[in-house]
């Protein structure tokens, strides 16, 4: 059996994980990274860099490829990739399994401000606050780049590219990210608001605990919904599985 991770995440990483250690025999397992990280964290099995080409290239991958099942595990903001992964294959009949983290849910003093992109979100800046913690990414910013008149604590994995914002800092950096970290970073920055897409999991989350402690109202921009008709799992165990059910047990083993 020859399964197919599009990946890059804890999510996805972790899969592969549990996949290698069941030992099953005859499954295969190929990890594909779109390569807009330096340095990836490498999962175990096979691992390809790089795009497919749309969902006619992808298509045409997994037919080459005799690609029995396909992982969607990619970022929950990766909208492009997910929609060519349904496309490939629904064109290849290759069953498709959505990874996704569950989403951040506010509790009681959360003072949040959700709109559905990066655009709207820098529209409702001006009003919120002056100095900014950007944690988007380093993708997307040219949406903030006519924000002359505030500052920005950008963090990414990998320095960012221009256009981007005028009045700007850098901050390298890799989650997981611990909750007094997060409160040295809002404070020493003297942050009075917080920008965040909606990503999910534990990893980025303890910065939503001390903008909630600084009484700091955060932009949360909201997640592209998962293409109509195909499954979500909720944890790479809740994958594995699936992959079982599809393919039945007496193809992965009996474990």
């Amino acid at each position: 059996m020859h399964v197919l991770i599009l990946g890059g995440t804890t999510e996805a990483r972790r899969l592969a994980e549990l996949l290698a250690a069941e030992r099953l025999p005859g499954l295969r397992v190929t990890n594909s990274l779109a390569g807009r990280v330096a340095a990836p964290r490498m999962p175990p099995g096979e691992v390809r860099v790089g795009g497919f080409g749309g969902a006619d290239g992808l298509a045409a991958w997994l037919r080459a490829h005799t690609v029995d099942a396909l992982v969607d595990a990619t970022h929950p903001f990766a909208g492009t990739i997910s929609l060519n992964a349904a496309r490939a294959a629904a064109t290849a009949h290759v069953p498709l399994l959505a990874l996704r983290r569950p989403g951040w849910v506010p509790v009681e003093g959360d003072v949040w401000h959700e709109v559905g992109s990066l655009e709207e979100a820098a529209a409702l800046l001006p009003a919120l606050g002056r100095r900014v913690f950007l944690t988007t990414g380093r993708m997307g910013l040219a949406a903030f780049a006519g924000l002359d008149e505030l500052w920005f604590l950008v963090r990414s994995v990998d320095a960012p590219e221009a256009p981007h914002p005028a009045r700007m800092e850098v901050l390298l950096d890799r989650g997981p990210f611990g909750l007094d970290g997060e409160r040295r970073v809002l404070s020493g920055h003297r942050i009075d608001v917080v920008v965040t897409k909606d990503s999910g999991g534990a990893a980025t989350a303890p910065k939503l605990t001390a903008a909630r402690e600084a009484g700091l109202p955060v932009v949360v921009v909201r997640r592209p919904p998962v293409p109509d008709g195909v499954p979500v799992a909720a944890d790479p165990a809740q994958a594995v599985r699936w992959l079982r059910e599809a393919h039945g047990r007496a193809a992965y083993g009996s474990g």
